[in-house]
């Protein structure tokens, strides 16, 4: 991963360097300030390289955006970009079609070859998030995907599949391999032509974006609900609006089946409260993950780990005190 932040510039070259360094040369897009507000700007992103996607996550200040011709002429991109909009909400404006204002917890799509300008539309400015997806990453080829303009997506049965893909998506790690990463990438890429009308639905690569997408939003609701020591297929069947045999079928492409991600996320969870507090009881860490009994999860977690919970505490206390 790649992180910055103006903090790294002096204060008043900071958004000069942000505007000529990082957005010109980053992002291929013309930043504009006024010069009275230039000393208190402040901007950071990071950048991560996720299967064959750039995700990019922005926070700054107010400022406007520009993707000029000039602009896309001198840093091409091809690819789609899928926004998710946090913090107070944006502006787009300047484009083919009508401007449009897109709130916070909304999505919305563009190709990166065409004319636009945004800004955001409160004091708090921009906060978001980008995945940029080469075309030629797309199996879907269509001379349409380089015809999106900016829009946000009207499908209100998207915004919780979109949201559960760039979740995960964004906590991807050494536990997520890049199959797993590739798989989301194409699921959100095929899910915003879905929403433009370019793929169907109900066709084989409509159909496999669903898929990933509904069993991404699962794994989300069993992280929801890993508290429960009752948490059964019902429960998370009904949250998702499928049968609890649809369920099953989703895991049926995973690499663990629904009972068996649900002990491995309690497993994970426990492991990171024992680190995050080490004084804590094993026994209440036990229940609060949702295992039935403190006898249960000794025999679960040293099944997995070849330990104890005790062990391990003990294992990480020393590697701390070795790090000293």
């Amino acid at each position: 991963m790649y992180r910055w932040c103006t903090d790294e510039v002096e204060p008043n070259d900071r958004f000069d360097y942000w505007r000529e360094v990082r957005s010109k040369g980053l992002f291929g897009v013309t930043a504009e300030l006024e010069r009275e507000r230039r000393a208190d700007f402040f901007g950071e992103f990071s950048l991560r390289q996720l299967g064959g996607a750039g995700l990019v996550e922005l926070k700054a200040s107010a400022y406007t955006v520009e993707r000029s011709t000039s602009d896309i002429a001198y840093a091409p991109g091809d690819a789609i970009c899928v926004y998710q909009q946090l913090g107070s909400g944006g502006w787009f404006g300047g484009m083919r079609g009508t401007d449009f204002a897109i709130a916070n917890g909304s999505f919305a799509t563009s190709h990166t070859d065409l004319p636009y300008r945004t800004a955001p539309l409160g004091a708090g400015g921009f906060h978001l998030r980008i995945l940029k997806i080469p075309v030629s990453s797309i199996p879907a080829q269509d001379k349409r995907v380089r015809e999106l303009s900016p829009r946000t997506f009207s499908d209100p049965t998207l915004a919780p599949l979109l949201g559960a893909c760039f979740a995960e998506l964004g906590e991807a790690s050494a536990d997520h391999g890049a199959t797993d990463a590739t798989s989301l990438v194409q699921a959100l890429a095929h899910l915003a032509l879905i929403e433009r009308g370019i793929v169907r639905p109900g066709s084989r690569r409509g159909q496999a974006a669903l898929r990933t997408a509904r069993l991404s939003q699962a794994r989300r609701l069993i992280a929801r609900h890993l508290q429960n020591p009752a948490l059964t297929p019902t429960i998370v069947a009904d949250e998702l609006g499928v049968s609890v045999r649809h369920l099953h079928m989703l895991f049926e492409t995973a690499a663990k089946s629904f009972s068996q991600t649900v002990t491995d996320e309690r497993l994970k969870q426990s492991r990171r409260l024992m680190r995050e507090a080490p004084e804590r009881l094993i026994a209440d860490i036990a229940a609060s993950c949702g295992f039935e009994s403190l006898a249960t999860y000794y025999r679960v977690f040293n099944a997995a780990y070849g330990m104890a919970p005790g062990d391990f505490r003990s294992d990480f206390r020393a590697q701390g005190s070795a790090g000293r």
